[in-house]
């Protein structure tokens, strides 16, 4: 709780501080809910914070724990998204060398999360709560055929009543793709209406110019790229 709450007073003065170019996520203390519903109440109360950042697992619980539903039926009475970012995929002994944790891990962990989402229910519990995937949803957009296959012939997946890729759209995805083929197929697959556009600064798998990323995609319309560049981050932020 303390950790989350120095987070986000910093976020706060930074937005004060720079209010034309800084907005912050919120962190809560996710495993202690009436802690973390507390702090969420703080927090809609201070400048400048939009939204709340959750990891994709917390420690040993998926995000489709039923521990957390108070929490996200908080947020969304607040409108609030909730932006992902993965962390250390299960057995990660295999991908320590060659920063395989990175390339490999992150993408697989953005599945992983948005499956357990899926699957959990969550997004059925939660229909105004708005998600967002960076590195362009990791390997969920390429693995959604397969997990819908799955959930046609699994009995374990038939509590599920609708298909699993008709909530690719429950998502935003972000631009880091670092493939043009890549980030072409994710538009046509979700729209440009559910894409933002990421950076990944300041790391070095960043993208140096992002905003050229998307201009090179000479079949986007200007409204689209308008949507991918300012408009559907504008809508996640209350702008």
């Amino acid at each position: 709780l303390e950790l989350s709450q120095a987070y986000n007073d910093s976020c706060a003065e930074a937005h004060e501080a720079y209010p034309e170019r800084y907005l912050g996520l919120a962190m809560l203390p996710m495993l202690q809910p009436e802690a973390a519903l507390t702090e969420l109440n703080r927090v809609a109360q201070l400048p400048g914070i939009r939204g709340i950042y959750l990891s994709t697992h917390i420690e040993n619980h998926e995000l489709s724990d039923p521990l957390f539903f108070p929490i996200y039926d908080a947020i969304q009475d607040l409108g609030w998204h909730i932006f992902l970012h993965p962390v250390k995929v299960v057995d990660p002994s295999r991908l320590t060398t060659f920063y395989l944790t990175n390339f490999i891990g992150n993408p697989t962990e953005s599945a992983i999360a948005a499956s357990h989402l899926i699957f959990g229910e969550v997004l059925d519990k939660f229909p105004a709560l708005s998600w967002v995937l960076p590195h362009a949803g990791g390997t969920f957009p390429w693995l959604v055929g397969r997990i819908t296959h799955g959930w046609g012939v699994r009995q374990e997946c038939r509590h599920l009543a609708v298909a699993p890729k008709n909530y690719l759209r429950r998502f935003y995805y972000d631009t880091i793709t670092h493939d043009y083929s890549a980030l072409e197929y994710l538009i046509g697959l979700v729209g440009a209406d559910r894409i933002v556009l990421g950076s990944d600064y300041c790391f070095d798998m960043s993208y140096q110019r992002p905003v050229d990323v998307v201009m090179d995609h000479t079949e986007l319309t200007d409204t689209e790229r308008s949507m991918i560049l300012s408009d559907n981050a504008k809508h996640l932020l209350g702008l």
